[in-house]
């Protein structure tokens, strides 16, 4: 597959990931990006830095308005007349104790990582149903193949994310739809920094293993890669992937090895 031509949407796309994902595309002249995130001055600023600014659409709002999504997918579709790839990229991380943590911080980890996603996605689906063609990226997590301490509700709402996501690719895949599952392990952006903490305050501390992480330009890289082969499912990390193998395998080796070396 090529994606010259191709119409992106990357949510989440003020930071991290996601900018680099956008910087990273935005060299290709023939790419349409629209940029969907919370705060729409960091989105204009993303924007400025792409080499084609001309050719970047701007849509703030907001995952956790679950109502919204219809209308939002609409503005998307109206900016350059049809969307080809939905990169869903936007969410939020957690750093407490299970017995630390409100109930309400859970809810709101399901309702942003999980059904902020289901939601924009149920919305453009029947646009790709329509079209033939689509391609559902979703930025997911080693976290969503094995879990670690300290994460409970994140690694639930990644884990929830591969079950809908495994379904809608079986259940559309004569509609011409691909899901390409993106498993990131460490990477240097504010994730760790951003994260809720059990009482739902961010915790504005960085951690040693993100800080030691991939860069988010050469994970935006393996990821596009990923999206052009249209893989099913990719682990992009150091040596954190070897998890995913520990899991399937050995999953008492892993356990251990996650309860000596889980950092907060």
């Amino acid at each position: 597959m090529t994606l010259n031509h191709k119409v992106f949407w990357l949510t989440g796309a003020s930071s991290g990931i996601g900018k680099a994902l956008a910087l990273h595309l935005s060299v290709n002249d023939s790419i349409k990006l629209i940029l969907s995130a919370r705060r729409e001055i960091a989105l204009n600023e993303v924007k400025t830095l792409c080499k084609y600014p001309e050719n970047i659409s701007v849509l703030p709002f907001d995952l956790a308005n679950l109502n919204d999504m219809p209308e939002i997918a609409n503005q998307a579709i109206k900016a350059f007349g049809k969307v080809d790839i939905l990169v869903n990229n936007g969410g939020v991380s957690q750093r407490s104790l299970i017995i630390e943590t409100s109930i309400e911080v859970d809810k709101k980890l399901m309702e942003v990582d999980y059904l902020g996603t289901v939601a924009l996605s149920k919305a453009i689906l029947p646009h790709f149903i329509k079209n033939k063609s689509g391609h559902f990226v979703v930025v997911s997590s080693l976290m969503g193949k094995f879990s670690t301490p300290y994460r409970s509700g994140y690694c639930g709402a990644k884990h929830a994310l591969h079950g809908f996501f495994d379904a809608l690719r079986m259940e559309h895949h004569t509609d011409g739809i691909h899901v390409t599952m993106v498993c990131p392990g460490f990477v240097n952006t504010n994730v760790a920094i951003n994260a809720l903490t059990g009482s739902g305050h961010t915790q504005n501390s960085q951690d040693t293993a993100t800080e030691k992480g991939l860069s988010a330009e050469v994970f935006a890289r393996r990821m596009t890669k990923a999206i052009t082969k249209k893989k099913f499912e990719v682990y992009i990390g150091k040596k954190e992937v070897l998890g995913i193998y520990l899991k399937r395998f050995f999953p008492k080796i892993l356990h251990h090895y996650v309860l000596r070396s889980t950092v907060r």
